[in-house]
């Protein structure tokens, strides 16, 4: 198999969830800053021109949520749960989160890391305003779901929290307001305790996140 990935919030993902499984992957960088992302021999691969993506024999795969479904399933992991309706419970927190919770930090996290590093212009102080008063919103769905649970789905860990908290370790970067929510804090803090999640990018290029 092979992870075609840069350094940003979704590849990160997906790199965390192989690490964490030992997945037999051969981690391939995809360079954005000099466009490997559009070039046709990847194209081919995923016609969106984004990463993360995933090559698995003929299998040609991308989302990385997808991804981190595939190599959880592919492991007999459970972080795909074997129970159907906690794999419905799953894609519910997915929807939400590419809905409402990692949309609005991804757009503080855009706002405040990716636009000074791709040199793509001044922030917008109207779209930080409103992300900021989203993200408090389904933040705080979120700490009242995780009150007295260890994870979003229970006592186990799943994807799903690879999912959802994917852009809290650059929360002081991107001035995402976590100080506010002690239960979303607490599960992060778990999380923290991963060397997978500390450490989701192959260590030679891990300087570049």
């Amino acid at each position: 198999m092979k992870l075609y990935y840069f350094e940003t919030i979704n590849p990160q993902k997906a790199c965390a969830v192989a690490r964490y499984l030992n997945s037999p992957v051969e981690f391939v960088r995809t360079d954005m800053t000099k466009g490997e992302h559009k070039t046709p021999g990847y194209l081919a691969i995923n016609p969106n021109g984004k990463v993360p993506a995933l090559t698995d024999g003929d299998l040609k795969l991308w989302e990385a949520n997808a991804i981190m479904c595939h190599l959880a399933r592919k492991a007999g992991s459970d972080l795909w749960p074997r129970d159907e309706c906690q794999q419905i419970e799953l894609t519910r927190w997915f929807t939400w989160n590419s809905e409402h919770f990692t949309r609005h930090a991804g757009e503080l996290y855009f706002q405040y890391i990716i636009k000074p590093k791709f040199a793509l212009g001044p922030q917008d102080e109207a779209a930080i305003a409103e992300a900021t008063g989203f993200f408090k919103r389904f933040a705080g769905v979120l700490n009242d779901h995780l009150r007295g649970r260890k994870y979003l789905l229970g006592d186990t860990l799943s994807v799903a929290d690879f999912a959802v908290g994917i852009a809290l370790p650059y929360a002081k970067q991107a001035n995402i307001p976590l100080g506010e929510f002690p239960e979303i804090e607490r599960w992060h803090a778990r999380l923290n305790e991963l060397p997978a999640w500390r450490e989701p990018f192959p260590k030679e290029n891990a300087a570049a996140a």
